[in-house]
């Protein structure tokens, strides 16, 4: 079954019955903040297959703000034909928004991929800068951010979000996460 869309309250109340919450957000956003309960399971590990959520019959997959979940919707279908998914939307940002509890360790690092981004948008940013107010060689600093930028989301693999995951702020509150 192709997961429903409901609303903040709709998945409390089937929480409340037994239903099975499910983070498909990536390790460090999960620890940052999670819905009380839920279980980790990062859509990078469920592409390309269909989730185990194991003998749960109801099943609620949420995200940040449920953009993941939505544009992944295909790819979270539960095995087990009994299996009836939803995903939360609006994700726990919703969630949040409707009074809801949530837990965890708000002081962990921003997502490695968010990281390399931030870091990419900088380059980008002081690169251009520096090439209009003191040398136009240092546009070919906004350009080399631009290639790698592209190679990440072509290849998949993000060279300096490894080199992120390296630094002590990430390696001390979170040492296993694998790059996005």
């Amino acid at each position: 079954m192709i997961p429903t869309d409901i609303t903040a309250q709709e998945a409390s109340r089937l929480v409340g019955q037994g239903a099975v919450l499910v983070d498909v957000r990536e390790a460090s956003e999960h620890a940052r903040e999670r819905i009380a309960g839920s279980i980790l399971l990062p859509l990078s590990q469920i592409a390309g297959g269909q989730p185990d959520v194991g003998d749960a019959r109801r099943v609620v997959f949420y995200c940040r703000s449920g953009g993941r979940t939505a544009a992944a919707r295909e790819h979270l279908r539960p095995r087990g034909k009994k299996v009836q998914a939803y995903i939360l939307s609006g994700g726990i940002m919703a969630w949040k928004r409707a009074g809801l509890p949530v837990e965890g360790a708000p002081a962990t690092p921003v997502a490695l991929g968010r990281q390399a981004q931030i870091a990419a948008g900088i380059l980008v940013l002081a690169g251009e800068a520096l090439g209009w107010l003191v040398d136009p060689a240092w546009h070919a600093l906004a350009l080399a951010a631009g290639i790698a930028l592209a190679s990440c989301g072509l290849t998949g693999r993000c060279p300096f979000a490894d080199l992120l995951a390296r630094m002590p702020w990430n390696t001390a509150a979170n040492g296993s996460e694998k790059p996005s």
